[in-house]
């Protein structure tokens, strides 16, 4: 216990980084792969180091440190694995914009010196990344931190390449492309964005070269049609069957193009004509194989018009429409033009506008790795959480293409492959090569592509193991128990690792796929960084504290739903924070000295031996529920629903009740229930620190080394499981009659405005059970009720406007020294008839309800039908004080 005194207050502050100190320095987070504790696994979703972390990062890793502290607590041998990812394109357009402020082009410094700077902002976003998270209080394994392109992860980058490669599922070759003009690269599909814009539909008159007519196409990319080589029609489209096989000359170009006919054709489509640019466009790419058409480049990789398109060379995409456009129409091939909605692909990264070009690129050949991880999740080795996920991945896995994986940046991994500028021999190897191994020449240059950021993520799960060694984490911790991240990542990252886990450790990497939702702002917009309206975690901890961030952010989870983000939840969760140090303090300053840790058996041996009050045997009851629910609901992952349990029980059931009920006997010092009474607080208000820990570590450790405890630290304590001794629900029925009375006083006083403060005369109907039951707890009522004194009598003398109300115990008068408003207590009546009726009709249709009465036990089923019983009672009661007080 502290020799300093509790202050007032809770001060995250002054406790936070006094505790991770703590935890770190006694090795509480360090797994140990020789443990015959069962292992428990997480690889941390490696951050970007394209900055700090903001709250969409912390949402997620708060989700995955609850589950490992309660693992960890739950006695598993846990390692949680963090990391950063070198995030190759993020982070070079980082670097690049950083230079240009400074009037530098990254070609004036060569890649040399590029690559230096680079690793010099790894080292400082890393830096304040890891600062980050220990400041969210994220229990790692900070022996075990990893970074993407450290040496060791290299190494398994290379070796995943080359046995690909030679495995014929990596190849290079000539396709098409989405490629970004701003970032000079090619990257994936799920990089290209598609969003519907409101845009036009041109309509272009293109003359026969006999003169006899023309035919008029429909395109959104009229700069295009400089590289046009053919124009298309379906061959079922009975308007252009005398224009199939002719020849037409391209506007502005004076080229001529053949009609040709391919079923890709929409004939709904514009005029169902549509002109072919190969080089331009996916589905004019395929067409252009098809039917071996030129394929004439005019915009080339920084998105400015090439020599092929003639007088408009050197102008950008965007001018060259221009001035395009302003030609067709002087020149009277501009037919019209309509307002049309597109789908127009973007760049992840940077919003420029997709070029689709053809390169030569990298590729994974994709389909058959796909195979197998449909059949992982399909056969139930790996369950996706919200299971509606696993459809949306059947779909993407199905319609699945290979996977471009190179990129024309200067950071991230080289691919590892050389040319040899003697012979042009290709060689693909594991390490750097000194000489051609086929003409033995030195003349070697290595491809300048690197690999796609996420083929280095692909691997996480056992690269952080150590693979391709076999370590004893590999063999202790692969696979992975659990991947937890965001459904936005479910095709970059998560299925790509399953198909690398499957294919390169014949086994999944994980079991199971937690997808949480996105964190967005006030407007509904994914807080990103690349968007500008990221929030700094720190400081919303630095303003609310640790504890009040995870669990705002906990009970916000949902199940895969996404959190808008407000700082008005955090207040409430901030004053939830301070409760639960009042209650400890309160307890604190009311323990007698010498007060020692209370165990689980020795609380079971004070209920075996009657020496428990029906109160204290109702906070265990209560305690013993809630230790349930949050078990059962963190196991099946869902945050929300054990943080509300918490909530519910630590508020309303300890703090509101059963320390209020408890006050006077404790202020008392003395007397039969003193002491069992102070055992049973001790110990519950243990338990509910620990049932906390996971959510709220940092004040939860603070106020358990204050109380009396054995161990270390709550990091490393046992975590509280349900036993069947504690439940008691003639105790919860008792202590609901209580809480019952209470309330309806306290109503009865809000709905006639009587002044809180003022201390009432109540008078009690109520038969001599009821009364010593009430009696019992007489001190602690009278305070809660704000009540002067409890009158038993027999009946109510008719004169005067008493207030009256009901509940179980019996019913009850409050006697205010004013008049009371007859017609205001007439409205509260029928209130109370309407409320009573709907409850009585729900507790007769449970016992109704065949299921309920064969599954319930006996006990549970006489408890139903005293409530029904007693709601008669209380009916039959508030309709007759109705009555009278209509009649009057």
């Amino acid at each position: 216990m502290f020799a300093s005194p509790i202050a007032k207050a809770y001060d995250a502050r002054a406790t936070e980084e006094r505790w991770y100190r703590f935890w770190e320095e006694n090795g509480f987070f360090i797994a140990d792969n020789r443990s015959p504790k069962a292992p428990f696994c997480i690889v941390m979703p490696p951050p970007n180091i394209t900055g700090s972390l903001h709250m969409g990062h912390a949402l997620t890793t708060t989700l995955q440190d609850v589950i490992v502290r309660w693992k960890r607590m739950h006695g598993c041998n846990t390692l949680w694995v963090p990391g950063t990812d070198h995030a190759g394109i993020a982070t070079q357009n980082v670097i690049e914009r950083q230079l240009v402020e400074k009037g530098i082009h990254r070609r004036d410094i060569g890649r040399e010196k590029f690559e230096q700077i680079a690793w010099e902002w790894k080292e400082k976003a890393e830096k304040t990344i890891h600062l980050q998270l220990r400041r969210m209080g994220f229990s790692c394994d900070w022996t075990r931190v990893a970074f993407t392109m450290e040496p060791r992860m290299s190494r398994a980058v290379r070796e995943v390449f080359v046995r690909l490669y030679e495995e014929g599922l990596i190849y290079r070759g000539e396709y098409m492309v989405n490629w970004c003009p701003r970032c000079t690269t090619a990257i994936s599909d799920l990089e290209a964005q598609h969003e519907p814009e409101q845009g036009l539909l041109y309509y272009l008159r293109y003359p026969f070269r006999d003169s006899s007519g023309d035919i008029t196409v429909a395109t959104t990319r009229p700069e295009t049609m400089l590289g046009d080589t053919a124009v298309a029609v379906h061959p079922e489209d009975k308007r252009y069957q005398e224009a199939i096989g002719k020849v037409v000359i391209l506007p502005l170009m004076n080229r001529e193009l053949p009609v040709i006919t391919d079923s890709f054709v929409q004939k709904e489509f514009g005029t169902g004509a549509v002109k072919v640019t190969p080089a331009h466009d996916p589905s004019d790419y395929q067409v252009g194989l098809r039917h071996k058409l030129p394929f004439v480049q005019v915009i080339d990789g920084t998105g400015t018009m090439t020599a092929e398109a003639g007088s408009y060379a050197g102008l950008s995409r965007e001018q060259a429409r221009l001035k395009v456009l302003h030609d067709l129409r002087e020149q009277g091939f501009l037919v019209k033009q309509e307002v049309y909605e597109l789908s127009v692909a973007r760049c992840q990264r940077c919003g420029t506008l997709i070029e689709p070009l053809v390169s030569t690129q990298w590729f994974v050949k994709i389909a058959p790795l796909a195979e197998l991880a449909i059949e992982a999740v399909q056969s139930g080795r790996i369950q996706f959480i919200p299971s509606n996920y696993e459809k949306i991945y059947f779909e993407w896995m199905r319609n699945i293409h290979d996977w471009c994986v190179s990129r024309q940046l200067w950071w991230g991994h080289r691919i590892p492959a050389w040319y040899c500028g003697t012979c042009g021999y290709m060689l693909v190897s594991k390490r750097d090569p000194e000489r051609c191994a086929q003409c033995g020449a030195a003349a070697l240059q290595q491809d300048p592509d690197v690999l796609d950021t996420w083929f280095s993520s692909a691997l996480w799960p056992f690269s952080t193991l150590g693979w391709p060694e076999k370590t004893r984490d590999l063999e202790m911790f692969y696979p992975n128990t659990v991947m937890m991240t965001g459904f936005d990542i479910i095709f970059f990252w998560v299925a790509r690792m399953i198909m690398m886990g499957l294919h390169f450790m014949k086994d999944v990497p994980f079991r199971t796929v937690f997808l949480n939702g996105l964190v967005r702002n006030e407007q509904k917009q994914k807080m990103s960084k690349s968007k500008g309206n990221a929030v700094d975690p720190l400081e919303i901890i630095d303003q609310y504290g640790t504890d009040a961030v995870r669990f705002t952010l906990s009970v916000m989870s949902g199940s895969g739903s996404d959190i808008v983000f407000s700082t008005d939840r955090m207040i409430g969760y901030r004053a939830f924070a301070n409760k639960i140090w009042n209650a400890v303090r309160f307890l604190l300053l009311n323990l007698p000295e010498g007060a020692s840790p209370v165990s689980q058996e020795e609380i079971k041996r004070m209920i075996t031996d009657g020496s428990l009050s029906t109160v204290n045997r109702w906070i265990l009851h209560r305690l013993n529920v809630t230790v349930g629910q949050v078990n059962e609901n963190l196991e099946k992952y869902r945050f929300d629903e054990a943080c509300n349990a918490l909530y519910h029980f630590f508020w309303h059931e300890l703090c509101d009740w059963y320390l209020e009920l408890s006050k006077p006997v404790l202020n008392a010092r003395s007397g039969i229930d003193y002491e069992p009474t102070v055992k049973t607080m001790i110990f519950t208000l243990d338990m509910s620190l620990r049932a906390l820990h996971p959510i709220m570590p940092f004040i939860t450790e603070d106020l358990w080394q204050r109380l009396p405890h054995d161990g270390t630290a709550i990091s490393v304590a046992t975590y509280p499981e349900t036993d069947a001794a504690f439940g008691d629900p003639r105790a919860e029925e008792d202590l609901s009659q209580i809480a019952e009375f209470v309330t309806a006083v306290r109503t009865v006083r809000s709905e006639n405005n009587l002044d809180p403060s003022r201390r009432l005369v109540l008078q009690l109907v109520a038969g001599e059970q009821e009364r010593r039951n009430l009696e019992r707890y007489k001190p602690a009522i009278l305070a809660l009720a704000r009540l002067s004194e409890i009158r038993p009598v027999n009946a109510f003398k008719e004169d005067g406007n008493h207030l009256k109300g009901f509940s179980r115990l019996g019913q009850f008068a409050l006697i205010p020294e004013t008049a009371v408003d007859l017609h205001a207590e007439a409205q509260r009546l029928r209130k109370e008839v309407a409320r009573l009726n709907a409850e009585l009709e729900q507790q007769s249709k449970k016992l109704l309800n065949q299921e309920f009465l064969q599954k319930a036990p006996q006990m549970v089923i006489d408890l139903a039908k005293q409530k029904q019983t007693e709601l008669l009672e209380r009916l039959e009661k508030a309709s007759a004080e109705l009555r009278r007080l209509e009649s009057r």
